[in-house]
């Protein structure tokens, strides 16, 4: 047998590529991320005046009449915290932890630097908190991440079995293992472990799709552009879409280009639908299931549109011999 020497270094250099992506993307977000627009109610015209004067553009600020309208903005996750004061020493800052450790730690770092140069003291309460058994507000990465890396690799197997397997069995499989690794992921994640507060129904629904998007995404991919198709939804998906989808490090302290990004992926979108439904009373998760959902259905759409052409393709070739 003689060695067909693209064929290996074809697959050496998609690996180098990958690698390489993951390392500089996931290694480059961590390592400066700096608020942008962060977004915070403040009471008051005085404080907000101050605060706009104090944060720069590394704070959103929006004002608001008092402390109650202000939490609410937070407990619907319009806001990160609320700052307010109760004397001209004593600034009280409300948050939500369960927007991540990155986010609200930034709020509190900045309402701490502005109360230092006021010569004032800050009072903290966490309003919107981290469930007890997601200390470090990672579940819903980790769902994520597992969901579209177990979808990926099936698509791509799959993908590899094109002679072997019809094509409606294909998508028979891809869908039923969505049903299946979301409810499996929402079971453990949430009454299993309790990590993920989302209501069952709704967060197994917002795993299906992402599982949908993601296998079906990349079944596309690979049927329309091959090798190079599974390797750009690794890129796409697994790699780009998880880093930037907000879990590990909050939207607003990501680049201007993973910020644009981030809600339109896959992952991204996944993870807002989870922490919306978990913990801001469902507000803004309808966009993000109409994203996955349109994943989903284009990806759909190509696989067989592909399939169409094919065989409109082979028609010709059959008639003729």
């Amino acid at each position: 047998m003689v060695t067909q020497h693209r064929a290996w270094t074809s697959l050496v250099l998609t690996g180098l590529i990958i690698g390489a992506a993951f390392i500089a993307i996931y290694v480059g977000l961590q390592r400066d991320p700096e608020p942008s627009r962060l977004p915070i109610a403040v009471v008051g015209e005085q404080l907000a005046t101050a605060a706009h004067a104090g944060f720069g553009d590394a704070v959103a600020v929006r004002q608001v009449a008092n402390i109650e309208d202000g939490g609410a903005l937070v407990r619907n996750g319009d806001a990160i915290a609320v700052l307010g004061a109760t004397s001209p020493a004593t600034l009280t800052l409300d948050y939500a932890g369960a927007s991540g450790f990155s986010e609200s730690g930034a709020a509190r770092q900045l309402v701490a630097g502005l109360a230092t140069r006021a010569g004032a003291t800050v009072q903290e309460h966490d309003i919107v908190p981290l469930a007890s058994y997601d200390s470090r507000g990672l579940s819903a990465f980790y769902v994520v991440f597992g969901v579209t890396l177990s979808s990926f690799v099936l698509a791509q197997g799959l993908t590899a079995a094109t002679a072997k397997v019809r094509l409606r069995h294909r998508l028979y499989a891809m869908g039923g293992f969505a049903v299946a690794i979301g409810v499996t992921a929402a079971t453990i994640a949430g009454p299993i472990y309790g990590s993920l507060t989302a209501p069952f129904p709704l967060l197994a629904l917002s795993l299906i799709l992402l599982s949908a998007a993601s296998a079906f995404t990349t079944k596309a991919l690979g049927a329309w552009l091959g090798p190079a198709g599974i390797g750009l939804a690794v890129l796409t998906l697994t790699t780009i879409g998880n880093a930037t989808s907000g879990a590990t490090i909050g939207v607003d302290l990501l680049p201007q280009w993973a910020q644009a990004i981030s809600a339109k992926l896959p992952p991204g979108a996944a993870v807002r639908a989870v922490n919306n439904f978990g913990y801001f009373d469902g507000s803004h998760a309808v966009a993000p299931l109409v994203v996955l959902a349109t994943w989903f259905l284009a990806g759909l759409g190509f696989v067989l549109l592909r399939q169409r052409v094919g065989q409109r393709r082979a028609a010709p070739i059959a008639t003729t011999a």
